[in-house]
């Protein structure tokens, strides 16, 4: 691959923030030209984005730190329609005060990590009903949608899913493609935008943008994808058993977002550090090199430093000082039971239904079972989805200890003697 000029790109690569790209050395020679606008769509379907939306957060924060000016579109037009990409079946409809909510929790995020102001490279933020609003349905239909033919629109994989699986495709739905493409081109004429990003699920819309803006404006523009990430073992990004890891801290605590990565799979290490944080790249390597017990320091490098992003200094440092205190200081921290079992029994593995009940957290071994269906039991603050599962010794702590929880306030630790 030739070498990459523009620092955003060769930074974006290093750390594999890239999946495809519409013209990779078009979109280098134009960012080592100088600054760059681009934008990233989010459409208002909730009061605060999840994890699962970090990813393009962190592309946008690179783009600042490279000297490019992000713009941060905010779907309060598209949201009225809802994407309908690898979905199956259509989104509720939220009414204007519902979406106007949504946006207001949504803007709060971006301050943590965008620096917004007037000048060339600072963030902006922008509203798609802006121009989607006063949209007449016939010069629409005549001046876009001659540009779209149903024959490449069935071809798209969001598409095809739907139908191959028999769901139902509103044509209010089919019409979202149109709108996103629409957008691109409002944002090259209104900001001189030319560079759109996006997960991988978004790369049809995105093209429709880049062809609908040459094809009526002749003008040059990019789109750019990230991978769709799960965890190592298959998971969603963003999505626990327990509901999803929000951003805001009205939703989801600061604690609870640092357990949350804590409890990283060994094999994501690497991968999540040189995504959600601005760690060194040299010092990403020697964190996830780490073996055995010494892995859990580098989770704990992990959750502070995306933490430290999203909520905070102060908030990452008490949180990971917060779970020192649980895991290592037991019940002299925050009055948690410590219960002991013998290191063999835990060797040989012992029923999480009955180490509850011994934990004093369950009545009985059938109050067990049936909170862990409720998915209120939790062992080192991950979620318990089998009846049948049991601690074992690999269950402890870099600190030696398993931490079992039920529901938000009950908590107890187990030590191996």
């Amino acid at each position: 691959m030739t070498t990459l000029k523009s620092d955003f790109l060769r930074t974006l690569t290093e750390r594999g923030f890239i999946h495809q790209c519409t013209d990779l050395e078009g979109l280098d020679t134009r960012l080592a030209q100088g600054p760059v606008s681009a934008y990233i769509g989010f459409d208002c379907t909730a009061d605060s984005l999840h994890a699962g939306g970090l990813i393009q957060i962190m592309m946008l924060r690179w783009l600042q730190k490279t000297g490019h000016r992000p713009i941060v579109l905010m779907g309060g037009g598209t949201t009225r329609i809802g994407d309908p990409s690898f979905r199956d079946e259509s989104r509720p409809l939220l009414d204007d005060a519902q979406i106007g909510r949504n946006m207001a929790g949504i803007k709060r995020v971006f301050s943590k990590y965008l620096t917004f102001g007037d000048g060339p490279t600072d963030a902006i933020m922008v509203n798609n009903a802006d121009w989607l609003d006063g949209l007449q349905y016939i010069p629409f239909l005549r001046d876009v949608g001659r540009h779209f033919t149903i024959n490449r629109m069935m071809s798209f994989d969001s598409v095809k899913i739907r139908l191959d699986r028999e769901q139902p495709l509103t044509f209010l739905e089919f019409n979202y493609m149109i709108l996103q493409a629409y957008d691109f081109m409002e944002l090259s004429r209104r900001q001189n935008c030319l560079l759109q990003m996006g997960g991988s699920d978004q790369w049809g819309n995105i093209v429709n943008g880049v062809e609908l803006t040459r094809r009526t404006d002749q003008r040059e523009v990019y789109g750019l994808t990230s991978p769709l990430l799960t965890t190592a073992s298959g998971a969603k990004m963003g999505k626990t058993a327990s509901g999803a890891v929000w951003l805001n801290d009205d939703r989801l605590g600061a604690y609870e977002f640092w357990q949350y990565w804590r409890n990283t799979e060994d094999a994501d290490v690497g991968r999540f550090l040189r995504l959600y944080t601005e760690l060194p790249l040299d010092e990403v390597a020697r964190l996830e090199a780490l073996q055995g017990a010494e892995i859990n320091e580098a989770k704990k490098v992990l959750a502070t430093a995306i933490t430290a992003l999203c909520h905070g200094d102060g908030a990452a440092h008490e949180a990971a000082e917060t779970a020192r205190r649980t895991f290592e200081q037991g019940a002299t921290a925050e009055g948690l039971p410590t219960i002991e079992v013998p290191r063999a029994a835990l060797e040989a593995g012992i029923a999480l239904a009955d180490l509850f009940v011994t934990a004093g957290l369950t009545a009985s071994k059938g109050e067990s079972r049936r909170k862990i269906k409720e998915a209120a039991l939790k062992l080192n603050d991950g979620a318990i989805t089998d009846e049948a599962a049991r601690a074992t010794a690999a269950d402890l702590s870099a600190d030696g200890v398993i931490k079992l929880s039920f529901g938000k306030k009950k908590h107890a630790l187990v030590k191996a003697v």
